[in-house]
């Protein structure tokens, strides 16, 4: 079993609270959710990095470490992204905190953090992001759901436009990517 599957499958255990995917993210779905990264200015911040899967693929993308924000409630997991990613703000702090954490003009937002079907959940994270989002940042979302995880009516009173990327079927369990901008004037 290869550490951070160990080190995943151990929190999910401990903190099933917490750790609300059932394995890590494939390469596949971090590939698809960090694409156009390379092509962002400003702050990138990553939501409920886990085990670094997309953290890595962010810096795979030429993303300079100090560009990089986390927000990561699971000590053990912000722990070793400290170790594993030298230069990385890792935060141990829930994403609500966004606008608290001194970040404004970000380029884009990668979340895993799979419970954004909540309404007030939606507001708290997605709609705080928006607010320190330069005017052409993103938001992707990974999504174990069929259809996108942030409602169209959410979408309405955000001011948003979402796109599937795709979807990634190598991925366990199977995801969809979906991109949220905000709407066009």
């Amino acid at each position: 079993m290869p550490p951070e599957f160990a080190v995943f499958l151990g929190e999910m255990i401990r903190n099933p609270g917490e750790v609300r995917a059932i394995a890590p993210s494939s390469s596949g779905a971090a590939r698809l959710i960090t694409a156009g990264l390379e092509a962002v200015r400003g702050p990138i911040v990553e939501i409920g990095a886990g085990t670094g899967a997309f953290t890595r693929a962010i810096l795979a993308r030429g993303i300079a470490p100090e560009r990089l924000t986390i927000f990561e409630l699971n000590p053990r997991f912000c722990t070793d992204l400290r170790e594993k990613f030298p230069g990385v703000r890792v935060l141990d702090r829930p994403a609500e905190d966004i606008a608290e954490a001194g970040l404004s003009e970000v380029g884009a937002v990668v979340s895993g953090v799979p419970v954004l079907a909540k309404p007030a959940l939606q507001r708290a994270v997605v709609g705080r992001a928006f607010r320190v989002m330069a005017q052409d940042g993103f938001f992707t979302q990974i999504t174990y759901a069929n259809s996108s995880p942030v409602t169209p009516e959410m979408q309405a009173e955000l001011g948003l436009v979402s796109v599937k990327r795709g979807t990634v079927w190598a991925n366990l369990p199977p995801a969809r990517i979906f991109e949220y901008r905000r709407k066009p004037a």
